[in-house]
């Protein structure tokens, strides 16, 4: 029996690094937040703004103060884009307190700090944009961090390791800073080709298996676009790539991914241009999936990276469902953990997964009407024509198949895992992220508050 093919890619190739792309000045530094005494203050200005922005938010039904606060400075930045974009001049992120489930305490201590970068920043409240992390039910402590903000002048960097220090600033139980950039050449006002960067930085490797946005993520670059292109850009990248990432099962109420062009390269504008936006999207989408994967690389206490590609779905969000249900398994994640190629417990997740909600569907770029058909479906498959391969082996084909046990758990052992699956429906392909399940989770997680 054939091995499964990998699954077609048109993105560009991606760097593990922090490059600040031109227009921007970033630090991280310390405020206090953490009784480690640790980073936990990440500030990103825009040098000569305001910067067209997009976002995708948590829908988790209590999010926090700082998502409350962008949805309404956005809406005031740009009414049509109703919270989803606009326009910012700087931008923070606070780690070590979620403020989330603080009421409107919360939120008003959110608006000063705001208020209080504002004036640093020599802009209005409204054109910044706030982060946080870390335990929810816990307020910031406003008096230090609006000390910080008011003597951080002299301080930012334009340089890649100012970016670097924002990726590290950003952490919680993260073990690692996680970033990725990726290159490519658009077309100046003169029609010559102008080197553009689009570099990502992220946290989150708990509390983690999001719908419409994920965990915490500036991804920046110096191309010339409005915020609405950013905007359809952006909600069909994450349902893509961070939408398909799962560590424990759980969506928090913080998830905020930003996407933010600060024109500052010299480009054309790309806006009118469907070449420039396919490219500059395919290096969003690079940079996305980069981070999306490290993040479960680094789940908490995890050992191994599970990647699931699926190919002969009815359609692209019918593979999602089912690569999404794999990486989601409870039962495969320990099975992934214990180096058992348990072919049962995948089959099983595929047989259960359903198509994502409407909502999803339509960041993903469905229209109403057939996200509304699509939504909450059982995925389709042929179970004679199922095929699934686990490290380049096929162990099912509509029956079991014989391989040798001992050798493909070995394989196992390295660091990640991936698993092939093929539905035997349609043209449909999809890929999901996510790790194995392991007592160090458990324990982490249980003395997360105490």
């Amino acid at each position: 029996m054939r091995a499964l093919e990998p699954l077609p890619s048109h993105l560009p190739a991606s760097e593990q690094a922090a490059r600040l792309p031109r227009g921007f000045e970033a630090l991280g530094t310390t405020a206090g937040i953490k009784e480690s005494g640790a980073p936990d203050l990440a500030v990103v200005l825009v040098t000569d703004g305001p910067a067209a922005i997009a976002a995708t938010f948590t829908t988790n039904r209590l999010p926090a103060a700082a998502v409350r606060m962008n949805q309404a400075h956005l809406e005031v930045t740009a009414p049509a884009g109703e919270g989803r974009y606009g326009w910012v001049d700087a931008m923070m992120c606070t780690s070590g307190c979620t403020n989330a489930a603080t009421g409107e305490a919360g939120l008003a201590d959110q608006r000063s700090l705001a208020a209080t970068l504002a004036t640093h920043a020599g802009t209005q409240p409204e054109r910044v944009i706030a982060m946080s992390t870390g335990l929810i039910g816990t307020r910031l402590p406003v008096e230090r961090v609006a000390g910080a903000l008011t003597s951080i002048a002299g301080s930012f960097g334009t340089d890649d390791q100012a970016f670097a220090d924002v990726a590290d600033a950003m952490r919680t139980t993260d073990s690692v800073a996680k970033a990725a950039s990726v290159t490519v050449e658009l077309r100046s006002p003169e029609g010559g080709l102008v080197p553009v960067t689009v570099s990502g930085v992220a946290k989150g490797v708990g509390m983690i298996h999001p719908e419409m946005a994920t965990m915490l993520s500036f991804v920046l670059t110096d191309a010339d676009a409005q915020p609405e292109t950013l905007s359809r850009m952006l909600r069909p990248i994450v349902a893509r790539t961070w939408n398909q990432t799962s560590i424990d099962g759980d969506q928090s109420t913080n998830d905020t991914v930003l996407l933010v062009a600060s024109g500052a390269s010299g480009t054309a504008p790309i806006d009118e241009d469907p070449q420039a936006v396919a490219a500059l999207a395919g290096a969003v989408e690079a940079v996305a999936r980069s981070l999306a994967r490290q993040q479960a690389a680094d789940g908490e206490g995890a050992t191994t990276l599970i990647t699931c590609a699926v190919s002969g779905a009815a359609d692209d969000a019918a593979a999602r469902a089912a690569a999404r249900a794999v990486v989601s398994s409870d039962l495969l994640k320990a099975a992934v953990h214990g180096a058992d190629p348990n072919w049962g417990r995948i089959a099983m997740a595929v047989g259960n997964a359903r198509v994502a909600s409407a909502s999803t569907l339509e960041a993903a770029g469905l229209t109403p009407e057939a996200a509304a058909a699509r939504a909450g479906h059982a995925v389709e498959v042929d179970p004679d024509a199922l095929q699934i391969d686990i490290e380049g082996t096929p162990v099912f084909a509509g029956v079991p198949l014989e391989y040798e046990e001992g050798t493909l758990s070995e394989r196992m052992k390295r660091g990640e895992v991936l698993i092939r699956v093929d539905l035997g429906i349609g043209p449909g392909v999809g890929e999901a992220f996510g790790c194995d399940l392991t007592q160090e989770y458990v324990i982490e997680n249980s003395e997360y508050s105490s």
